[in-house]
């Protein structure tokens, strides 16, 4: 059959019953991502925050007061709270209980109507539906008019029909569900990701007890061991939230700012406080929704600040000796601030909600900060004052680090491609196919130049710790070589007219990142200041999934001609015990304490090759934890970083 004959075939076969029709949950199963955003550690958590979000929901028009989640030894997860308890009744139009309707149709619930609630978070309608089609097994249970209701449903479809089981005297709603292993690359919840989670809604939602109790982990005590179990409630809400992040920061005002303005449809509650850092640390929420890349709300609250601490300066005379203009960064260097706002009916882009497009919250959120901003200034002058001598500072420092700039960028003009000499670069020209690797070391570094594919491995170098960014004003980073070289390396540079902070990518090198350091104390130390500087000046490339932890094995096990790899100490024992069970040759385990002291060929075959090799994804699961963790680990504050050591060092023991 000749070519034109075979396209003629392939034409006549593509007809109407070509075109597949994915019902229902059908669409959710085929195609997760479009739902949940992946099917990694991300998209199993968002799985949990679907259903806790249907009970904020309840929280929020009034009718809940707790929620608890419990995750089981059996990897199912539990969320129970006390609100009304999802309706049961007859659905004319479905022909079937309103609680299955809402488990297993898309497009579902009480959030299209006004009259049920005012605000909410899922207004897609997607939710607990697409959290039943990923489950292999849920169950719902609710308690609802003196009854107990119950419907079990295997991968979206229901296999028992609403069965009354009981009666009870209280109202809710529990949902327990296990994530589908055939969906999930893992179905293992990570209890530190959802108590952040919690601890957030508690901040966001006063007076709402939220509690999380792993029942797979025993914490010692001296009966012998509990289960761990956390709660979180707030009683002043934003403002503890502001001072939670900024623990580990001097502050220049004694309390948080707090705004409350509800005289417009729109409620703007904002907390905000200035510290000694050199960060601007400004997080937004749209009914509970961290929008992580902002929108209107945010552009609303940095209008409103900016214009009134520019007019309560100016009218001081605190500027009138400057040289140079202040702009918007320097209101907000320093800065720790939420913004929450309650809309009935908000646009996000797309279904993952990380930015707003409401036109008419800009407005809403300027005037609340603009008139609430306003009256706190003129009553408190010296605070007033110290915020305005910090935005000086910032406006000084910033007009430094704008020079420090300008003289890399022109030093990498003129040296022509501007790479750092220590770079040793890959041949392929296309980003999405290359990878550069920021090495501890100049031995390692030459190591890993000898053992890469040079078609699209590059190598980068660096000499010792680099400079700890969160303890810098912004020229001292400029002026740093292994950070400058690292700019040049990737393409990027920081600074437009309109954002001195705003970070350019469009000359972007590489789309994997990869930091590779020893596999010791030095070199987790060196992935921790890597990561404080993405964090704080390239956090476009963390969102946009480019940064990534190398794993080097820890030990190598051998055995005669038998030898194993082993990443952990359990791969270790486990290694041991079996090559140990014949009596021909002994067992030999070595440590290696560096990168340096594997050849080539080994770091290759263990850390380099994509093939075997495991890289960690660095995300950003909650920017606002994020921001506090960053402060504590690498801010000045000694104490609260000594006891993040004693709670979570392995192997540490700190004596007094």
């Amino acid at each position: 059959m000749s070519e034109i004959e075979k396209n003629l075939q392939e034409d006549a076969d593509y007809s109407a019953g070509s075109i597949q029709v994915l019902e229902g949950l059908e669409a959710v199963r085929k195609r997760p991502a479009m739902y949940i955003g992946d099917t990694g550690v991300r998209g199993l958590h968002h799985l949990v925050y679907e259903v806790i979000d249907n009970s904020i929901d309840e929280a929020l028009a009034g009718y809940c007061t707790r929620i608890d989640l419990v995750i089981h030894e059996d990897g199912s997860l539990t969320v129970t709270d006390d609100g009304r308890g999802i309706p049961t009744d007859y659905h004319e139009k479905e022909k079937k209980s309103a609680l299955e309707v809402v488990m297993t149709v898309l497009h579902a619930g009480g959030k299209f109507d006004k009259g049920s609630y005012k605000v909410s978070g899922g207004l897609h309608g997607v939710g607990v539906s697409c959290v039943c089609a990923l489950s292999s097994e849920m169950t719902a249970t609710v308690m609802r008019e003196g009854k107990l209701f119950r419907q079990k449903y295997e991968r979206g479809k229901p296999v028992t029909g609403v069965e009354v089981i009981g009666k009870t005297d209280t109202s809710g709603t529990i949902i327990n569900f296990k994530p589908d292993p055939a969906i999930f690359q893992t179905t293992v919840f990570n209890c530190e990701i959802l108590s952040t989670r919690l601890r957030e809604l508690a901040f966001l939602n006063k007076g709402i007890l939220l509690t999380i109790t792993d029942e797979r982990e025993l914490v010692e005590n001296g009966n012998g061991g509990k289960i761990r179990r956390e709660e979180f409630k707030s009683e002043e809400g934003l403002k503890e939230f502001v001072e939670y992040l900024d623990g580990n920061r001097e502050r220049l005002i004694e309390r948080p700012i707090h705004i409350v303005y509800d005289k417009t449809e729109i409620p703007v509650e904002i907390a905000l406080q200035y510290n000694n850092s050199f960060s601007e640390n400004v997080h937004s929420y749209v009914n509970n929704i961290n929008t992580i890349e902002g929108g209107t709300h945010l552009a609303g609250f940095k209008r409103g600040l900016t214009r009134t601490l520019k007019k309560y300066a100016d009218d001081s005379g605190a500027t009138a000796k400057l040289k140079f203009d202040i702009n918007g960064d320097d209101f907000r260097e320093g800065l720790t601030a939420i913004i929450s706002v309650k809309v009935a009916e908000p646009q996000f882009e797309g279904q993952t909600k990380t930015k707003l497009g409401n036109t008419d919250v800009m407005g809403a959120v300027d005037v609340a900060v603009s008139t609430m901003l306003s009256n706190y200034l003129e009553e408190n002058p010296k605070d007033a004052k110290s915020i305005v001598q910090k935005v000086i500072l910032a406006a000084t420092a910033r007009h430094a680090a704008r020079k420090a700039r300008e003289l890399v960028q022109r030093k990498t003009v003129l040296s022509g491609s501007g790479l750092p000499g220590k770079l040793a670069d890959c041949s392929d020209r296309d980003p999405e196919k290359c990878e550069l690797f920021l090495v501890e070391g100049d031995s390692a570094g030459g190591t890993a130049k000898q053992g890469r594919d040079r078609r699209f491995q590059a190598i980068l170098p660096l000499r010792g710790k680099i400079l700890n960014v969160e303890k810098a004003m912004e020229h001292r980073i400029y002026e740093s070589e292994e950070i400058k070289n690292i700019f040049t390396a990737l393409g990027v540079s920081i600074g437009t007219e309109e954002d001195s902070k705003a970070l350019n990518t469009s000359g972007l090198r590489y789309h994997k990142i990869i930091c590779m350091t020893d596999a010791d104390v030095d070199g987790s130390h060196i992935d921790t200041l890597i990561m404080t500087f993405f964090f704080r000046y390239m956090q476009d490339l963390i969102k946009g999934g480019y940064l990534y932890i190398a794993m080097p094995p820890l030990y190598l096990v051998k055995k005669g001609k038998n030898e194993r790899y082993c990443w952990t100490e359990e791969e270790r024992e486990a290694a041991v015990k079996e090559f140990g069970m014949g009596k021909d040759a002994s067992v030999t385990v070595q440590r290696y304490k560096g990168l340096g002291e594997m050849n080539a060929e080994q770091l290759w075959s263990t850390t380099m090759n994509p093939e075997t090799r495991t890289v960690k994804q660095v995300t950003i699961d909650s920017a606002a934890e994020a921001d506090r963790i960053f402060s504590m680990l690498m801010g000045d504050e000694v104490p609260p970083r000594r006891e993040f050591i004693e709670a979570h060092a392995k192997y540490a023991r700190i004596d007094a």
